[in-house]
């Protein structure tokens, strides 16, 4: 078995990360390089996360030690044969495993996406262009913070040794990534178990889809407003460029990547005018507007798109939510769909998940399941804000995951001790890139399911892992005292630590940032559960779903009664199609 858990692992998280990718991108429009680029960042994020426990392993199999496995005592060396785990990787595997995942990484977030961000969003028409946009947004960018690193690295290459140089710079991006990180993980500590137990109340959810809906109806008419605007900027610009000209390959690229509809209306009103030749007062663009305009047609288009499929989603999670309430009382224990056409019949839900089934699901499991799995996901959230507040202490040993790992290192239980690492270092990632996927910034960032992300989201959030991850683990091998720089233990590191460095060369970031600035997960957590964050944005205009806000409540009638009438729309077209085959059926019979 030597070696080949790792080899599992890094399949299995391999096609995890590329299902992710299928779930929010969309692999057959966006470009390949935005796919490999996302898809790699994702999935070396993921590997770290997911070959940590084992690295920990390996460490617990030398308690007390310090040293290498050539250093060992002839005693360890016993210990060593007699409970090696069935995952144990071979000696000096893992440190060229972590060096490499870690630094390809690192030159995918600070180097490798910001230049592919601003490639995606750049309206030039060449390749050549695209970069040129690229090479000068990443230059304004960076160029200060390329200043003061050479500032930097002028005065410390005199007074410190390369391999000190290259602990700094790591230290220097877990002090960044941990600054982040904190702030993502008091807010996923509260709201996940939060979201799980309101999630239990039908009414709850229903209520905050009416609310979603009403939101969602506004953005989805402001999309189609903006959409329409850049359009009709296009078709002066197409009637305005005549076909000889020299810009007017331009303009065609741009007439391409607008919507059929509007294309076609575009042809007819060229060929009504006769080609373009009646417009001769209209002002001609230049190269840069087109490239501007180019730029708005492909944001305009993605706005409209999402919009369209979040409203189609939203309206069936509304219609199965009221389902769900009027199948609560039914006597024979049956779900009835309001419309069953548009359920997918396929062999799951004729053999499995039947009405039946799915009648003691919805109406009977599903809030008891939700609510044992909140209070469950809310006693590791206690755990991780203690163990958090406490992990610097070793004698005695306050944290909680420390003292499980502990326990279960000296009866060389090794199996928990994977299990309990991983439980714990997957459900703070779960706190961590679970927040990531709900923000939104404005519109130039969000996570939208269904293939509807856009390049620059998808890479963004590439960015956002990789930054988080390896202080992440850090601050993870921390909670469970593997890291001597905290916890000032002699003892066997872990590989992933040694590839890190000693972090005592910087005492001020190992002694003080690295233990205080994580108690402030504490006050996070408060602010969280107190909605602070929501009720700060409902003040500046950006509506958030709050129980007791006259608002809401008004966004909430708003939004029932967008559904009611969808639900009537939607109800009108069945049964005109019902009518139809009704109708064929008849017209079939009298022939025979």
């Amino acid at each position: 078995m030597s070696g080949a858990a790792l080899a599992v692992v890094v399949i299995v998280v391999f096609f995890l990360a590329l299902y992710l990718l299928q779930r929010y991108g969309d692999l057959r429009k966006q470009q390949w390089m935005v796919l490999l680029g996302t898809l790699l960042s994702w999935y070396l994020s993921f590997l770290i996360v997911f070959i940590l426990p084992l690295d920990v392993t390996v460490v617990c199999m030398f308690p007390g030690n310090s040293g290498s496995y050539s250093l060992l005592t002839p005693t360890c060396l016993i210990k060593y044969h007699l409970f090696k785990p069935w995952s144990y990787i071979p000696d000096g595997v893992l440190p060229v495993f972590w060096r490499v995942v870690y630094w390809t990484s690192q030159f995918l977030t600070w180097l490798l996406l910001p230049f592919m961000q601003s490639y995606a969003r750049s309206g030039a028409f060449s390749r050549v262009g695209k970069i040129k946009t690229a090479l000068i947004e990443n230059a304004i960018y960076y160029g200060t913070y390329l200043l003061i690193f050479i500032s930097l690295l002028i005065y410390l290459a005199a007074h410190l040794h390369w391999s000190q140089l290259q602990t700094i710079g790591i230290t220097a991006a877990n002090t960044w990534g941990l600054f982040l990180l904190v702030l993502l993980l008091g807010y996923g500590l509260v709201e996940i178990p939060r979201s799980y137990w309101l999630s239990s109340s039908h009414g709850y959810l229903l209520a905050k889809t009416y609310f979603k809906a009403a939101k969602m109806a506004t953005e989805k008419a402001e999309a189609e407003e903006n959409l329409a605007d850049v359009m009709e900027e296009v078709a002066s610009v197409h009637e305005s460029v005549k076909h000889n000209h020299c810009l007017r390959k331009f303009v065609d690229t741009i007439v391409t990547k607008c919507p059929t509809e509007y294309q076609e209306h575009m042809s007819g009103d060229v060929e009504t005018c006769g080609g373009g030749a009646g417009n001769q007062q209209n002002v001609l663009p230049t190269k840069r507007s087109l490239v501007k305009l180019h730029k708005q047609v492909i944001s305009a288009v993605q706005r409209q798109g999402q919009t369209q499929v979040q409203w189609s989603i939203l309206l069936d999670q509304a219609f199965h939510l009221e389902d769900v309430a009027k199948s609560q009382s039914s006597a024979a224990h049956q779900f009835l769909h309001s419309f069953p056409s548009a359920q997918h019949r396929g062999w799951f839900r004729r053999f499995i998940y039947t009405p039946t089934a799915e009648w003691y699901w919805e109406c009977v499991l599903r809030q008891s399941f939700y609510r044992a799995l909140a209070v469950l996901l809310c006693l590791l959230s206690v755990a991780v804000v203690w163990s958090e507040c406490t992990f610097f202490s070793t004698q005695p040993v306050l944290s909680l995951f420390a003292v499980f790992i502990q326990m279960a290192e000296k009866q060389h239980n090794y199996i928990c001790i994977e299990m309990a690492c991983f439980v714990s270092i997957l459900f703070l990632c779960v706190c961590v890139y679970s927040t990531v996927f709900r923000i939104r910034v404005f519109n130039y960032f969000y996570l939208v399911p269904h293939h509807q992300t856009d390049a620059y989201s998808l890479q963004f959030s590439g960015t956002l892992f990789c930054r988080l991850t390896p202080p992440l683990c850090l601050n993870f091998l921390g909670l469970i005292h593997m890291d001597s720089a905290i916890s000032h233990q002699d003892r066997i590191q872990t590989s992933y630590t040694s590839i890190m460095g000693s972090m005592r060369l910087l005492s001020f970031i190992s002694d003080g940032f690295y233990i205080y600035y994580p108690m402030l997960v504490l006050l996070l957590c408060f602010a969280t559960y107190c909605n602070l964050g929501s009720r700060c944005l409902n003040l500046l205009g950006f509506h958030q779903y709050i129980t007791d806000d006259d608002l809401t409540s008004d966004l909430v009638d708003e939004g029932r009664e967008l559904i009611r009438r969808e639900r009537r729309k939607r109800q009108r077209i069945e049964d005109g199609e019902k009518h139809r085959w009704v109708r064929r059926i008849n017209s079939v019979m009298s022939f025979l």
